[in-house]
């Protein structure tokens, strides 16, 4: 009986499976999913009833746009191979592409929850783009079209304007390592904002920018980031992140720089609103010098000097009108108390025997005399003393 060692039999077996199964393509479950630090992926593919053990080593792994997670469902490209130490067999992956979406828009969707979660688009933290740049940077291909489109918009735009250049890979291969480096080296520059972009094409020509290098270098930076890559339709995670979105790359340069001309135009504007205030000032200063003029005038020493002339003037005739009104008043006064001398002196007195009787030089009642009382007895000729003998009523 012809025998074999473990080691033959296996052997053999990986050359069967290996000469049968040289292309399969595998849809099921991923589990069990292991990163190792040598690079490689390990992990088992399963269905409802069955599983199957898999590896897709560092070389292939680096490629993967899209980050396996556990449960996801995929299909995998590879061939079967046997690890003979162990005796088991598994699937050598090429590639792995994510069931029924494509793996950039999947890794898209991962990316994007993930930067979401650590706060990268959260508008509060985006920074202002100055309104008047005097030196700004952009990052893009120096041979592209996106470049020759940003340098005629500024050129038309705003000539009092330093440009730097940083010319970098924007698509493929190491393009994104590319663009973050010339992004952390620019943000040493204290440019007043930076501009990343390119011009349109497929999402793999855009994927560059939607790489997390990228993305970490736009968070970072300290000066302010616009994205201006592919069309308006295209929106990548750079457009998320950065500070300012433009849809296109000529767009950026007319959203970030003023208008020389709109400038201008403001300008002469300003410049006959600030003639016609002016103006204005200097007529009311004109108006109130002229008030001042004649307040002054009319508080003036000689003003003054005038008014109190006035007054004199006013206040001599008034007190020469007040002096004859004195005197004419007292000289009514004086004849009504000459006409009362008269009326009452006795020897004024026409009427025959009438006198003024009086008692002790007060001339009295005769009614008030009483009998033995000493009383004068006065006409306007003789005067007589006498004394109450008698007293009857009549």
């Amino acid at each position: 009986m012809y025998t074999l060692s473990v080691s033959s039999l296996n052997e053999q077996i990986k050359a069967l499976l290996e000469s049968s199964f040289t292309r399969v393509y595998v849809e099921g479950e991923l589990s069990r999913i292991t990163f190792h630090s040598s690079g490689h992926i390990y992990f088992t593919l399963k269905d409802s009833s069955s599983s199957l053990s898999g590896v897709m080593f560092r070389g292939n792994a680096s490629k993967l746009k899209f980050n396996l997670e556990e449960g996801m469902k995929v299909v995998l490209d590879g061939a079967i191979t046997l690890y003979k130490p162990r005796g088991t067999y598994q699937i050598n992956c090429f590639d792995i592409q994510p069931s029924g979406q494509g793996a950039l828009a999947l890794a898209y969707e991962q990316l994007k929850k993930k930067l979401f979660a650590q706060g990268y688009f959260e508008q509060s933290i985006k920074k202002q783009i100055p309104k008047f740049p005097s030196k700004i940077a952009l990052i893009t291909s120096a041979s592209g079209a996106a470049l020759q489109d940003m340098l005629r918009i500024a050129n038309q735009r705003y000539r009092a304007l330093e440009i730097d250049i940083y010319d970098v890979l924007v698509q493929g291969d190491g393009a994104c390592k590319a663009i973050s480096d010339a992004i952390i080296i620019a943000d040493t520059k204290k440019y007043d904002f930076i501009v990343i972009g390119r011009g349109g094409g497929s999402i793999e020509d855009l994927w560059a920018f939607n790489e997390e290098i990228v993305a970490d270098a736009i968070f970072k930076a300290t000066t302010p980031i616009v994205s201006a890559v592919g069309h308006e339709i295209d929106n990548l995670i750079s457009d998320d992140v950065a500070d300012l979105r433009a849809p296109t790359p000529s767009a950026a340069m007319q959203m970030c720089l003023p208008d020389t001309n709109e400038l201008l135009q403001n300008l002469d504007s300003i410049s006959s609103q600030y003639s016609q205030v002016i103006s204005q000032k200097i007529s009311n200063s004109k108006a109130e010098i002229s008030h001042l003029f004649e307040l002054y005038a009319g508080h003036s020493m000689e003003k003054k000097l005038e008014y109190k002339m006035q007054e004199i003037k006013v206040l001599k005739n008034s007190f020469s009108h007040a002096i004859d009104m004195r005197i004419n008043i007292a000289q009514n006064q004086l004849k009504s108390l000459e006409t009362m001398l008269k009326s009452n002196h006795p020897k004024f007195k026409n009427k025959k025997g009438f006198a003024q009787v009086s008692k002790n030089s007060k001339i009295i009642d005769i009614a008030t005399l009483e009998l033995g009382d000493d009383f004068e007895v006065q006409s306007d000729e003789i005067f007589l003393s006498a004394k109450v003998i008698k007293k009857e009523k009549i």
